[in-house]
């Protein structure tokens, strides 16, 4: 395969984006694909259960959020066109019965944030407007805005923003509608024009506590939510609470625990029965306390936490399986596994994954006597799988993605980090014998791993172009414990570098890799590992690629949406913020990044742009101008998502590289300009 077929054929593919389903058994899966004219993609739902997909949802625009009954009647957000021919401004809410045709069932100005539904109650996160206590009121007010031409936001809390969208100038808060007048209607045969009518459903705002909505989860009857809300208390921004809201009752919220600043609980599920809750401890990372996350049992009657699997070494993501049985993914040793095990457990078995195999896990829900899950691995794109809970077997489920079919092989290489530990990291190979040109792919983060498929750092075109890809797993990845965490998490230059550095000496031992042609790239925490390689390896690598990165690690605490990062950084910064070592760096280097990045905002990448044009020893071209490139995306977040501007970043990644580590003039992509 050629780089620009794999190219296409990767950003091409339909990909699956996650998974539905109900315990009585109808597996859904919401997928993606491009539109019509190849430019933005399209998320829609399809039925899996059966021998092929079978595709639910139509239309020009995506599918938003989901949920699906007992019945195997979909809830959706999505916009359709309305009687002027025109997609409407803002998406209805529809539901779409296993037979027949998807009923409008409310407008509502701004949109759906998440959906979910119990028995004959809907519960809708939505965005509203702060003076409004009702819809008629978020109308009212929404389009008084609207036709002011009003763009401004008062805030009073931090966050302003998030990842790539503002907060405000609304409020986030729960709605509730009783669906039991659709049951009968769902019998009746409805024209196209009845079905796009709607059925006046009607929403009944929650009383939330003051603060910014993060999280809930819906109780199996129907009688209440659980809700995670952030306010900034002493010493914390962003501190956490989580309380008890009735739906049927009227009472006030019940405030369950409160705000920490050192530590959060985040909601994980609610028991079938509704007397316990699983919540997540956080520890807050620090400059004297690592990130670490503990699995919890809160009893929602005597308000008391007791940890769960207590011995267990993961970081899981569970679900309940019935009132006692806990099942939940973990990251393992750069692959994942599936553990299941009781309540009371000090630690739960493998059910699957592990060593023996090459897959992680993500998105369990609960379906009888089995979980469905996507299930990924490095050279595996996302599918859907069912496991059983008892044997442990997994079943593949229709697949409405693509398979991409990989290029090259796959290996693994170990090393020892400088204080004895073991470390490793995925190799991709192209096809052939070698000796191969290296590219290091730094992970973000800082907490993760190469375990998993991305279409963001995807190892396929740069196989398909020639180049071995090493994927290390250094100090701070998860899936190895929290002492792996623990040996990074104070130094962020220190133990994940060198052990990069390891496991990169350990590759280029290897008979099928050119020691004299790497190069390093990274994005997010990569990016900062990447910057810092950058100013402390000379011309080990002949060339970094850095995307999204931290460069100075005190402004970026101060200007990133993450009130975290400045309290955990303002020790290390001193010593291991990548801009103090500028003057260091020898080597060309790409500089990527979105304009509307928040979590690391556009002015890291302006000051390592900066510094790199006036501060750096890279010596010139022939033609007296510099080897550095910025490569620019002003309509681009932490991620490039269009379609477009993810293939000229692959095109220009490959193209710098070609023209520094290959010594190959390539040519800049057209498209660019």
């Amino acid at each position: 395969m050629t780089t620009n077929d794999a190219v296409t054929t990767l950003l091409d593919a339909r990909r699956l984006q996650g998974l539905l389903t109900n315990r009585s058994g109808r597996v859904i899966a919401q997928y993606s694909f491009l539109n019509s004219d190849g430019s933005s993609y399209l998320t829609h739902l399809a039925d899996i259960g059966g021998d092929s997909p079978r595709r639910l949802t139509r239309g020009d625009q995506s599918i938003g959020p989901a949920a699906i009954d007992e019945t195997g009647t979909i809830y959706f957000a999505a916009k359709r066109i309305g009687e002027d021919g025109k997609d409407a401004q803002s998406p209805s809410l529809w539901a779409l019965p296993e037979t027949g045709e998807a009923r409008k069932l409310a407008d509502h100005e701004d949109g759906f944030s998440r959906l979910d539904v119990k028995g004959q109650t809907l519960v809708a996160q939505l965005p509203v407007h702060t003076w409004a206590a009702d819809e008629d009121e978020h109308q009212e007010y929404s389009r008084e805005r609207r036709e002011a031409k009003v763009s401004g936001i008062l805030h009073s809390g931090f966050p302003l923003r998030r990842w790539d969208h503002d907060l405000g100038p609304g409020r986030e808060t729960l709605a509730i509608a009783d669906l039991n007048a659709l049951t009968a209607e769902f019998d009746e045969e409805l024209d196209e024009d009845d079905a796009q009518a709607g059925t006046g459903v009607t929403f009944r705002y929650l009383p939330l506590p003051a603060g910014r909505l993060v999280d809930w989860a819906l109780d199996e009857e129907a009688r209440f939510v659980l809700v995670q809300i952030e306010k900034p208390i002493p010493d914390q921004l962003e501190a956490s609470e989580i309380w008890q809201v009735d739906l049927h009752k009227h009472g006030a919220p019940r405030l369950l625990i409160e705000a920490a600043a050192d530590h959060a609980y985040g909601i994980e599920a609610i028991s079938p029965d509704g007397t316990r809750a699983l919540l997540t401890r956080e520890q807050f990372w620090t400059s004297t306390t690592n990130m670490s996350a503990a699995l919890m049992l809160l009893d929602l009657g005597t308000e008391s936490l007791s940890p769960v699997w207590a011995e267990a070494d993961h970081w899981f993501a569970p679900v309940w399986a019935d009132d006692s049985t806990i099942v939940a993914t973990a990251d393992d040793h750069g692959r994942g596994s599936v553990f299941i095990g009781d309540v009371d457990d000090e630690q739960p078995r493998r059910l699957v994954g592990g060593e023996s195999q090459k897959y992680a896990f993500a998105g369990l829900q609960v379906q009888g006597l089995a979980v469905v899950a996507t299930a990924s691995a490095i050279d595996v794109a996302p599918l859907p799988i069912a496991i059983d809970l008892v044997s442990g077997q997994i079943s593949e489920l229709a697949n409405p993605a693509s398979v991409i079919d990989g290029v090259g092989t796959l290996a693994e290489v170990a090393a020892v980090g400088d204080d004895g530990t073991a470390v490793r990291a995925w190799l991709a190979l192209p096809e052939g014998e070698g000796p191969f040109p290296l590219v290091v792919f730094a992970h973000g983060g800082p907490w993760g791993s190469w375990n998993s498929w991305t279409y963001r750092w995807n190892p396929g075109p740069f196989t398909a172009a020639g180049y071995a890809i090493l994927l290390p797993d250094p100090a701070i990845s998860t899936g190895y414990g929290q002492s792996m965490i623990d040996r990074g998490q104070q130094e962020l230059g220190g133990a994940p570098f060198t052990d990069i550095l390891a496991l990169t000496d350990a590759a280029i031992e290897r008979p099928d890799i050119d020691a004299e042609r790497t190069a390093l790239a990274g994005g997010s925490y990569g990016g900062y590992m990447a910057n810092w390689v950058a100013g402390h390896t000379g011309e080990r690598f002949r060339c970094i690629v850095t995307h999204a990165s931290l460069w100075n690690t005190t402004s970026m605490g101060r200007t990133t949406d993450n009130a975290s990062w400045d309290v955990a950084m303002r020790k290390q910064s001193s010593t291991y913020s990548p801009h103090l070592f500028a003057d260091r760096i020898e080597v060309p280097m790409l500089v990527i990044h979105g304009d509307k990045d928040y979590r690391v905002p556009i002015g890291q990448g302006q000051e390592l742009w900066y510094d790199l044009l006036t501060r750096s020893k890279t010596p010139l071209d022939a033609e007296g101008l510099t080897q550095h490139r910025f490569l620019y995306f002003p309509d681009e977040g932490h991620w490039i998502t269009g379609r477009g501007n993810a293939e000229v970043w692959y095109r220009t990644v490959l193209a710098f590289l070609d023209l520094h580590v290959l010594d190959i003039d390539a040519e800049r992509a057209r498209t660019l300009g």
